[in-house]
């Protein structure tokens, strides 16, 4: 056994072999959604207390005992506790991995949460298993292993009480627990948590471990500090539970596992999943998660995790460890082979944020319907400009997504909702999907986002008609398209006084990089014209945007770059939107545009990145990224990359990755955990081919995509 365990642990991590160091800022364990996602904040999992990623503590703790002496793996408590030395750890887009040796044993602790995007099943599945493998050094030894969760995991403030119950799972001791309230999706806004529902724990106790150490599962549900004391002391928990309602912060879930004689290696673990019972209201519908689509009970959800945990550790083929391991070092080849091992790696450190900032659900009608959350940002839910930047990844892994990603905002924008000519910046608050609240809402026109948000859903449409390799969707939609290609051909060459996607830096009249997005977006909807038959459509709209790119390129110039604002010589900024025109090969802009920009950019660099314009240092490193793409050579993509590396390495912000900071400093400006991230893997998509055949594997089987009518509406 203990030889078993030490070739799997060197076969799986020699399948990842690095040049350069690594360090997240922080680094995601339990990511699923905007509620159940659980990080540590630390360069050692036993620096800190882990925490949600809105920085409220979510606890999770696990200690092991060796012949009477007890170390910390996981969290900051007890503080007498020594700590194993952790050797190091690893982020995959599918797990998190670390290793741990004292002269005793070396330990591998690993979080896997299987969120493969070809499998929307299991990719809504809110289950991450936590499995300790263990082997000893020198011979059998004694050993105890420890987890426990903290059912702040369940509230929004640590004070809400909360009550517990054991559920009815075969052949193991799963707990559910939840606050006594249970508020379904009565709160909303950003930093925000879940206050309803129920976290999950369900013990992995006999697959592959000794039959002497597996039956000794104890369970116990009382104060944490209370249960690690214990376990300290003499390597058990008290085989009782507190049967009152307290405060979630004076509770949590314990287990132990207890071996009756000395042993050489083995795993035991736990799944850590969330039940949330409604996911977000939708307009007239409280819709339930994709997973729980046909009101599957928490249990059976449970059984089915639980089944695929032990067909992976006793290595049945086909198993879902294989499947997510032959996805991570695909993931790994492909990424590697078109920007490098850091660039792959800060890939995969970004995929399991952007899916954690968003939701999937079941739609009335039994469709998928994925809800974005702008985190630290202002809450929206649904927010076109995060699903732009979002995007790349996507359009690179799954087609389906993207359309159960646009379809929220055709829905909203097709009802008499909706007034205004143009596209929508969101459709409420999260988890309210109820209508947009952004800018003053749909009673206002000063704060919206009329130019941004109409050529974002006009290019990400025609981008998933290339996914797709057909325009389906598109022809669905074709006359709210096309209201939104004429606001565009009226008003998007010369953007009023207005709001873009970067709307912290203030309303800007006449914004070069705004303009060419437009530009983009009428070429784009020409391209789905002709797709769709529509030649005399296409060819008017293709003229149109051919014209305008003539005019950009004379009254943007400002000598050796193009400007900020048309009116605003001297004036600077990145052109990330220009990305779209080579990526839809629409071959608008003539390719000397970018490289004199890309030349020019040279001169602006600093430490962390390109800053985002001239108005201020700071970035955003999803347009860093989107900017890179735009290189003709891996010299200059790598001088754009690089500095986006080295912020996550060394900034002294210990949160999940921030795309707003100073280009100088690393420091944050606001923001954290969103989605647009997603942004990353922008070049990804420059290979036509690839990109096409990786879409293929996330095709949807999902049935129809119909239009909807909105619930509530006419």
């Amino acid at each position: 056994m203990a030889r078993l365990l030490s070739f799997l642990l060197v076969f799986f991590c020699s399948a990842f072999v690095f040049a350069s160091e690594f360090r997240p800022a922080s680094v995601p364990l339990v990511v699923h959604d905007p509620y159940f996602s659980i990080w540590s904040p630390a360069d050692k999992l036993t620096d800190a207390e882990t925490v949600h990623w809105s920085n409220a503590k979510h606890p999770l703790h696990a200690m092991i005992r060796i012949d009477d002496k007890t170390y910390r793996l996981m969290g900051a408590e007890p503080a007498d506790v020594p700590a194993m030395e952790q050797k190091s750890v690893m982020v995959t887009p599918t797990r998190t991995v670390y290793e741990f040796e004292c002269d005793d044993a070396t330990v591998k602790l690993e979080f896997l949460t299987p969120i493969l995007p070809d499998d929307l099943d299991l990719l809504s599945r809110p289950a991450t298993y936590i499995l300790c493998h263990v082997v000893s050094i020198g011979g059998p030894r004694n050993m105890a292993l420890y987890f426990d969760a903290g059912a702040e995991i369940a509230v929004h403030q640590p004070d809400q009480v909360v009550e517990w119950s054991k559920l009815a799972v075969p052949n193991t001791t799963s707990i559910k627990l939840g606050t006594i309230e249970q508020p379904i999706l009565d709160k909303r806004g950003d930093d925000v948590r879940i206050d309803w529902g129920h976290l999950l724990v369900s013990a992995i106790h006999a697959v592959d471990v000794p039959a002497n150490l597996g039956p000794k599962l104890t369970f116990s549900v009382q104060s944490g500090s209370t249960l690690r004391k214990s376990f300290v002391e003499n390597g058990h928990i008290p085989d009782k539970s507190v049967a009152e309602p307290l405060p979630a912060n004076d509770l949590s879930v314990g287990f132990a596992w207890t071996a009756e004689k000395p042993f050489a290696g083995g795993v035991v673990g736990v799944v850590l999943a969330y039940d949330d019972l409604y996911s977000v209201r939708y307009f007239g519908d409280d819709l339930r998660s994709w997973w729980k689509r046909s009101d599957k009970p928490a249990e059976l959800m449970l059984v089915e995790a639980r089944q695929d945990a032990i067909l992976s550790l006793v290595g049945k083929l086909g198993n879902l460890n294989g499947r997510c391991l032959k996805f991570d070092k695909q993931f790994f080849s492909d990424l590697t082979a078109i920007g490098g091992e850091d660039y792959a790696r800060l890939c995969a450190l970004a995929y399991r944020q952007v899916l954690g900032a968003n939701k999937i659900v079941a739609d009335a009608n039994g469709m998928p319907l994925m809800f974005s959350k702008e985190n630290f940002s202002n809450g929206s839910i649904g927010t076109v400009d995060v699903m732009y930047p979002c995007m790349p990844m996507l359009l690179y892994y799954s087609p389906a997504l993207v359309k159960a990603t646009l379809k929220p905002i055709f829905a909203y924008s097709e009802t008499e909702k909706w007034k205004f000519p143009f596209a929508p910046h969101d459709v409420g608050t999260y988890p309210h999907a109820t209508g947009q609240t952004y800018g003053g809402g749909e009673r206002s026109e000063e704060n919206q986002m009329p130019v941004e948000e109409s050529a974002n859903m006009i290019i990400l449409t025609a981008a998933l008609a290339v996914a797709e390799q057909k325009p389906d969707f598109a022809k669905l939609h074709w006359g709210t398209l096309t209201k939104w290609a004429d606001y565009l051909l009226e008003k998007g060459f010369d953007p009023e006084n207005q709001l873009c996607t970067d709307d912290f830096a203030g309303h800007l009249a006449h914004n070069v990089n705004l303009s060419a997005k437009a530009i983009v977006a009428i070429g784009a909807y020409a391209q789905l014209a002709e797709k769709l038959g529509e030649k005399e459509v296409a060819q008017k709209y293709r003229r149109a945007a051919e014209e305008f790119v003539q005019r950009w390129i004379k009254e943007a110039d400002d000598g050796d770059h193009f400007r900020l604002a048309f009116d605003k010589p001297g004036s600077w900024s990145m052109k990330y939107n220009l990305m779209w025109d080579g990526i839809l090969e629409l071959n608008l802009f003539p390719k000397e545009v970018m490289r004199k920009e890309l030349a020019y950019y040279k001169t602006k660099m600093q430490k962390y990145g390109l800053p985002l314009d001239n108005r201020s240092l700071y970035t955003k490193n999803d347009w860093i990224i989107w900017t890179a793409t735009m290189c003709e050579n891996r010299n200059d993509f790598d001088a754009l990359l690089q500095p986006v590396f080295a912020y996550v390495n060394e900034t002294e912000n210990r949160i999940p990755l921030s795309d707003w900071y100073f280009s100088d400093t690393a420091i944050r400006v606001g923001f954290q955990a969103r989605s647009v991230i997603g942004g990353f893997f922008a070049p990804m998509l420059k290979d036509r081919q690839k990109w096409l055949q990786q879409a293929a594997k996330g095709a949807d089987c999902t049935g129809d995509w119909a239009p909807i009518t909105l619930p509530g509406s006419k």
